[in-house]
């Protein structure tokens, strides 16, 4: 059917696709770790992160935040990743990495939050979604 196939990955209105095309045709799929509740969590996670980081002071965002925000974003990466891997075996390696990624991003919030770096209100914001991501993933 599609003869002459190129495939490429094309980032839309920051979506990931793989595109496929020929001379005839084109067509695009959103790539499948996308689809998954688990990485859906992982970015809303790792994007509220890096809203409450970007605004500490120099140090705060130079020691815990840095630390924080790739920890978050370490979820995500992982979970594609593993999916891109193509076997189970290797999948279940990147899944694992992703859980003790998201253990690591807790610890750096408790460490933020005794360090007054963190309101009640970003608190109550990232629990939830931490609370609803560590029971789905692993």
């Amino acid at each position: 059917m599609f003869g002459c196939l190129i495939v490429k990955l094309m980032v839309v209105s920051g979506q990931l696709f793989v595109v496929f095309f020929n001379k005839n045709i084109i067509l695009m799929a959103k790539s499948s770790f996308e689809k998954l509740e688990v990485y859906q969590l992982s970015e809303k996670l790792a994007d509220q992160t890096w809203n409450i980081v970007i605004k500490w002071g120099y140090f705060a965002k130079s020691t815990v935040g840095n630390q924080l925000v790739r920890a978050a974003d370490s979820i995500g990466a992982n979970i594609a990743e593993g999916t891109g891997r193509g076997t189970y075996k290797d999948n279940k390696r990147f899944v694992r990495i992703a859980r003790a990624s998201l253990y690591e991003t807790k610890h750096w919030l408790k460490r933020a939050s005794k360090r007054n770096l963190l309101t009640e209100e970003q608190i109550h914001q990232l629990s939830p979604i931490i609370n609803e991501l560590a029971p789905i993933a692993f």
